[in-house]
């Protein structure tokens, strides 16, 4: 039988996956051609207009390939395109944000003690900062700065951290980094969709037409492929952070994501430089991993303001029916005797310094906050306690659903 909690929680494994591999796809090919197109040496009686060529063997056999100035004299018989990749990755991210944190705003996108936002207004301050992200991305791009690209690349840095201080500001830990990544893979595919697709078009529209394509489409796209080659490792970074509190949850997560942004660029410098044969600027690892160094002390520091465990001061309204449904008390009891050790303010688990996932179930609330994923990890399933260390039965695990399932309003995020 199948419930909607249950039917959420399959669409978004379904959507994280496609999610994944769509973006090792457009990651893939985009780290590939940038190490061709740094790789590419002058060889002796090259055709007409080619820059340059390589070659290449994989999976048993020879590649010769070569990359024109700006085009070839006539339109080839066939030619691929890489952009779906890019489109794809971009369309099933914004559909997994919206099952867990827009459907699950009330949990994942809203902080009530930063700002008190209805599901709506959360909703959409998330949409509007992707979209202005990008307009003023683009204007920048086409300002005179374009023409400046380490100038530029300083200025894109401090919007990056002013984005990631604001979201901070507003949403919980965890969207703040999320969203960051989504504002800032938002711009690396707007870049594929409305600037290197169209320019490519026009050149082979001229092709077609027996016109001499203009260089300058071919320069404008491959400052905004550089731009993508330096944000991709931050945006990995970001996507994954939800699943560590010690980035999302520390009072210094905006700083950490900030510093994310600079690993990407010495890494990236690195293999940069390597597969344009002009060495190995080893020194980039050792400022990647003084940067990490930084990361890891930041999200170790104490906190300098307030109590990040103060509890709640009454019981959200919307929560209210969750706590009253019949079986809350015995499912309290459970929680608190079989999880609490873990999900707690001050973690007895040897080892944990904040509780996983910084789920904690100390109050009625915390743990009516969270019904759907104690009912989908130690209902439904056996995930939680992790090899059952705590030895939950399967007598308690029925009480989770039966307690679950008879929720007039269960929450379906």
């Amino acid at each position: 039988m199948f419930d909607m909690a249950l039917i959420w929680d399959w669409l978004e494994f379904a959507a994280r996956w496609l999610h994944l591999i769509t973006g090792i796809a457009w990651i893939g090919s985009s780290f590939y051609f940038i190490a061709l197109d740094l790789g590419l040496t002058k060889a002796p009686n090259m055709p007409h207009g080619v820059l340059g060529e390589e070659w290449q063997v994989h999976g048993g056999g020879f590649y010769h390939i070569q990359k024109y100035a700006v085009a070839p004299d006539h339109m080839p018989e066939h030619l691929t395109w890489f952009k779906w990749e890019a489109y794809w990755t971009w369309i099933s991210g914004m559909i997994l944000l919206a099952i867990v944190y827009w459907v699950g705003a009330d949990l994942f996108l809203i902080d009530y003690t930063k700002m008190e936002l209805t599901q709506w207004q959360a909703i959409g301050l998330s949409a509007a900062s992707l979209t202005i992200g990008w307009i003023c991305y683009d204007l920048l791009c086409r300002s005179p700065l374009g023409k400046r690209p380490t100038v530029l690349m300083l200025i894109l840095f401090a919007i990056i951290v002013v984005m990631a201080w604001g979201y901070t500001q507003v949403f919980t830990g965890r969207a703040a980094l999320l969203h960051l990544g989504a504002f800032t893979g938002t711009i690396m595919v707007a870049n594929v969709f409305l600037v290197i697709m169209p320019n490519q078009r026009i050149v082979v529209a001229d092709l077609k037409a027996g016109r001499v394509p203009d260089a300058k489409y071919g320069q404008i796209a491959k400052l905004r492929s550089m731009h993508n080659n330096y944000l991709t490792l931050p945006v990995i970074f970001l996507m994954l952070s939800n699943h560590y509190p010690l980035a999302f949850a520390s009072q210094y997560n905006w700083l950490i994501a900030s510093l994310v942004f600079l690993m990407g660029v010495t890494i990236r410098h690195y293999f940069n430089t390597m597969h344009a044969r002009q060495g190995r600027p080893n020194w980039t690892w050792a400022a990647t991993a003084i940067v990490f160094a930084a990361i890891m002390a930041l999200s170790s520091a104490p906190m300098f303001k307030g109590d990040p465990y103060a509890e709640e001061a009454a019981l959200p309204s919307h929560l209210e029916p969750v706590v009253a449904a019949a079986g809350f008390e015995e499912v309290r009891d459970i929680v608190q005797g079989r999880c609490a050790m873990c999900h707690t303010a001050e973690p007895l688990w040897p080892g944990l310094r904040v509780p996983p996932k910084h789920v904690r179930f100390d109050t009625d609330a915390q743990i009516a906050a969270h019904a759907r994923e104690v009912y989908l990890q130690a209902g439904l399933s056996h995930a939680m306690p992790p090899g059952n260390v705590m030895m939950m039965q399967d007598a308690e695990r029925a009480q989770i659903v039966r307690w679950y399932r008879g929720l007039s309003t269960a929450p379906t995020y």
